[in-house]
């Protein structure tokens, strides 16, 4: 049949792409699949080995630097997996190598252990995000307390009751997922688009194909590295304090740069907006114009009617409050809908397998 015959009875070569698109992904997961077909899954204890402990706790220090850097200045931390499984390849396969040439490799590099870092890593890294240290935990501490008129109700920063602390947030989050993964992934079979996109990834790093492809993107990973490093190196000769140099430079005019908008040459903002989706980037930018270009000047000008005159700019009696107000009530907009949604979606599950 021909390609006009075809389209006159309705076919759409579009179709037949995608169509055959999908068998060609399908068919590279099923080769995949076959070449670990033949290998016995280890046991748990040979997982758990020695140098996956060791790589996870030096890319689980480096990961959390990473996260915290964000967290202080982007607010936005997008998703490590990727990375995380990458460099826990490349960092064991190396060792295994050197061990391999020395004659004294015992247990070989699996999948399942590159898993087992790529887990620990992101869990230790997403600590640092979720624990706090970048927002609430500051903000009970003395010196936050200081800048309001209540400095009496803060809680003083101690290692004791914030490792309790942190235990309680990663535990919250352990029993929270068990019941959404019950509903969401197993019942209502949703993808999970970062857990499904690692496990692909490590699956293909452990054949011929994917170990030389994880080397360029190692080496690649490396250069930019380096980039990064000398150009963030140059910039701190010409910092002499905070909001100098490079990191404020103010290429909208004074006027503007009073209301922080100014360019950061810090390559930090280059590679979370070439990570992050589109509309993450579009929103952000949206959001600072809206807010700092308009809403806040606006408050501003009700300084002496709205709050006193003679409150300094970061007091949360003033003009602060205003904006930590806005920011907890646009956080409680977002949020509670989703979980209200998910808890009603539970609940119906729940009420279904009773009847």
């Amino acid at each position: 049949m021909g390609q006009n015959e075809r389209e006159e009875n309705g076919f759409d070569p579009e179709d037949d792409h995608n169509l055959k698109r999908e068998e060609e992904e399908v068919g590279d997961e099923l080769s995949v699949e076959r070449i670990f077909e033949k290998q016995q899954v280890p046991s748990w204890r040979k997982q758990l080995t020695v140098r996956a402990f060791v790589v996870s706790f030096v890319l689980s220090i480096l990961f959390s630097f990473i996260v915290m850097k964000l967290n202080l200045t982007t607010g936005i931390i997008p998703s490590l997996n990727v990375s995380a499984g990458l460099l826990s390849f490349f960092f064991v396969k190396t060792w295994t190598k050197f061990l391999s040439k020395s004659g004294l490799l015992r247990l070989p590099f699996t999948r399942q252990e590159n898993t087992v870092i790529q887990t620990c890593v992101v869990a230790s890294s997403g600590i640092a995000f979720s624990g706090g240290f970048g927002s609430y935990l500051f903000a009970m501490s003395e010196r936050i307390a200081k800048q309001s008129t209540d400095d009496v109700d803060f809680k003083k920063l101690a290692l004791g009751w914030m490792i309790a602390f942190l235990f309680v947030v990663s535990f919250l989050g352990l029993f929270s997922v068990v019941p959404l993964r019950k509903i969401m992934v197993i019942d209502f079979k949703l993808t999970y688009p970062s857990g499904t996109a690692t496990a692909h990834l490590i699956n293909s790093f452990h054949t011929p194909q994917g170990a030389k492809l994880a080397k360029k993107q190692v080496r690649e990973l490396g250069k930019f590295f380096s980039l990064s490093f000398l150009w963030g190196f140059f910039q701190w000769f010409y910092t002499a304090g905070d909001n100098c140099g490079f990191e404020s430079f103010p290429s909208l005019g004074l006027k503007a740069y009073e209301y922080k908008f100014f360019f950061d040459f810090s390559a930090t903002y280059i590679g979370v907006g070439m990570i992050c989706p589109y509309i993450v980037n579009i929103s952000v930018l949206v959001g600072g114009i809206l807010s700092w270009g308009l809403m806040w000047p606006l408050i501003e000008d009700k300084k002496g009617e709205w709050y006193s005159a003679e409150l300094g700019s970061g007091s949360f009696s003033g003009l602060q409050g205003y904006k930590e107000e806005k920011d907890v009530v646009l956080g409680l907009k977002d949020s509670n809908p989703d979980g209200i949604d998910v808890v009603g979606l539970g609940f119906e599950d729940v009420g279904f397998n009773g009847q």
